[in-house]
């Protein structure tokens, strides 16, 4: 008798090539077989008109203080998500001695949006090594996880005050004993090592990342980490502001590394065609070097959410709304409610310095109403000022009411990038490139502005079923994408594809019912910290090794996901098939 039998299902097997109808048996947390299975389950599921396919891999998530409180790692498994990677963009909570604690949590909380009382409270800091680190957080969870180690952290650990400031420069001593620890923290099963050079990325006081101006010899000293360890891979995010000396610095990272590198990429509005030449540069290098070099780019806009709950929204420079800003969220609704409170911040303007804050309160061109269930492409027509001009009103005043329903909770969306001609054209042809994989949803991340850890279900969704303009791709070539081209990235080769031998880390789909829901804000992390939280109708049932993590988005109590350590190899080399 099998572990687990799932029958009759259409088996989208991860390699790209065509659905078939099969069954697939499961034992001791590995496919066993693929095909007619006449044996009986301990456990059956019954997958008549659903899709069976491999449970996505996640490179690019921030679970790193939520791991260790969080055994579901949600909403990332609400996804169909069943191993995520985290320690990216350079951030991160170890290698860090008690003194650091603090420092490292504004980090975090400036760069990817993590309340910094949520983190402090939350950690149990019970580790000091990034070795100790990957021991502390060694726990049962619903799925599989890995880390890398952050630049940011690793810098402060070994310069003590001086890493902080991105012009400090590490002494001989302190590179060696730098590069050291890259090649310790992957012998402990680290997948690999990321840095940030983006000026965007500062702690909550404002202060650039550590690694923003990292020399060139920082950076190769680092890579030889890497070398001397013979494994992990490189996270590399940077604004490419000078292009031609960045891609100089990527080559010489690489080539002293010797190992694979992916690097973020997205479309920006002041240059909305410069991601082209990044990737084409990349893949130069890449060709050049005969070492992997994959881009990492989203499957939508990356959009903010705004609303009376969130980080952003387009009051919360005007005047009046300032006085509101810090009541307890009922009562500043209350208030918000009232007919002549609402004329009042209606009539004034916005008074900033930023120039984001005041494109979000005066271009509603480009804000739109989220709608439910989401609607990722709005299209012009369908703007804020769009809706203001047809109903004969200020564009402030449709946004004012949208956000003012459910209860105060109404939701506006702002495609921050991706998203310079109005739709997702950019987007479709950077995910149709060979050199690139579905990547940037930051799960864990962003609590108070964005949720992108859906980026999965969008994946499928409107590129392999709902999208008008533009066409669809393969469902079998979406679900490779987010399984064996994700996995392949970070050298997880045991996973990603419904093959006798691999990892039983699977999903049940109804495909006609997918789809992410609207986003909501809840008040359930650490000291009741906020957070945007987005589940998903349509997922049947996830497992991960083999046992049934999911139903239909309901926690089953199962929690078989382990930290993974280190690349993993396919199975026919480890002998398993």
């Amino acid at each position: 008798m099998h572990d687990l039998v799932i029958r009759g299902g259409l088996v989208v097997d991860g390699t790209g090539t065509e659905p078939r109808a099969a069954d697939v048996a499961v034992d001791a947390g590995r496919i066993t077989l693929v095909g007619d299975v006449t044996e009986r389950g301990r456990r059956e599921i019954d997958a008549a008109g659903r899709l069976v396919t491999p449970g996505f891999v996640d490179i690019h998530t921030h679970y790193d203080g939520q791991v260790t409180w969080d055994p579901l790692l949600t909403p990332s498994s609400l996804h169909g998500v069943t191993t995520v990677v985290m320690g990216n963009c350079g951030v991160g909570f170890a290698p860090v001695v008690p003194e650091q604690r603090h420092w490292l949590i504004s980090l975090m909380e400036g760069v990817e949006d993590i309340p910094g009382s949520v983190l402090a409270e939350g950690m149990t800091w019970n580790w000091e090594t990034f070795p100790d680190y990957l021991d502390a957080i060694d726990t049962p969870h619903a799925i599989d996880f890995a880390a890398q180690l952050p630049h940011g952290a690793l810098r402060t650990y070994v310069m003590g005050r001086r890493g902080g400031d991105h012009l400090a420069r590490p002494t001989d001593e302190e590179m060696e004993r730098m590069r050291d620890l890259v090649a310790e923290a992957v012998e402990a099963g680290a997948l690999g090592w990321s840095t940030s050079r983006s000026a965007v990325h500062k702690t909550s006081n404002g202060e650039p990342t550590p690694s923003l101006t990292a020399s060139r010899e920082e950076l190769t000293g680092l890579a030889l980490g890497l070398a001397k360890a013979g494994g992990g891979v490189i996270d590399f995010i940077s604004d490419f502001m000078d292009e031609p000396e960045e891609m100089e610095f990527v080559s010489a990272i690489v080539e002293a590394a010797q190992r694979p590198m992916s690097v973020s990429i997205v479309q920006s509005d002041r240059a909305p065609d410069k991601w082209r030449s990044l990737l084409d540069g990349l893949s130069e290098i890449s060709a050049k070097q005969n070492i992997p070099i994959t881009g990492q780019v989203a499957p939508r806009a990356v959009g903010v959410m705004l609303g009376w709950e969130l980080s952003w929204h387009p009051f919360m420079a005007y005047p009046s709304y300032a006085a509101l800003a810090d009541l307890p969220r009922e009562e500043r609704v209350a208030r918000l409610r009232r007919p002549e409170v609402r004329a009042t911040i209606l009539a004034e303007r916005p008074v900033t310095d930023s120039e984001f804050v005041e494109r979000l309160s005066t271009r509603f061109d480009q804000v739109y109403l989220l709608g439910d269930p989401p609607n990722y492409e709005p299209g012009p027509n369908e703007s804020v000022a769009a809706l203001a001009e047809r109903n004969g009103v200020a564009p402030a005043v449709v946004a004012y009411d949208a956000m003012m329903e459910c209860g105060g909770r109404g939701l506006l969306y702002f495609p921050m990038l991706n998203y310079a001609a109005g739709n997702l054209d950019a987007v479709r042809e950077m995910i149709a490139r060979t050199d690139t994989v579905p990547a940037l949803g930051d799960g864990g991340a962003h609590c108070g502005a964005i949720c992108d850890a859906s980026f999965p279900t969008t994946l499928l969704t409107h590129w392999g079923r709902d999208r008008k303009a533009g066409g669809l791709f393969p469902i079998e070539w979406l679900v490779k994408r987010h399984t064996v081209d994700t996995a392949a990235v970070v050298g997880l080769l045991d996973r990603g594809q419904v093959r006798a031998g691999y990892r039983a880390d699977l999903n049940v789909i109804d495909f006609d019912r997918l789809q992410a829901d609207r986003p909501e804000v809840l008040y359930d992390l650490p000291t009741g910290g906020r957070r945007l939280m987005q589940t998903a109708s349509g997922y049947v049932a996830t497992v991960v090794a083999g046992e049934i993590v999911f139903e239909n988005g309901e926690h089953t109590g199962a929690l078989p996901g382990r930290l993974v350590r280190g690349a993993q190899p396919a199975p026919d080399a480890a002998g398993a098939s």
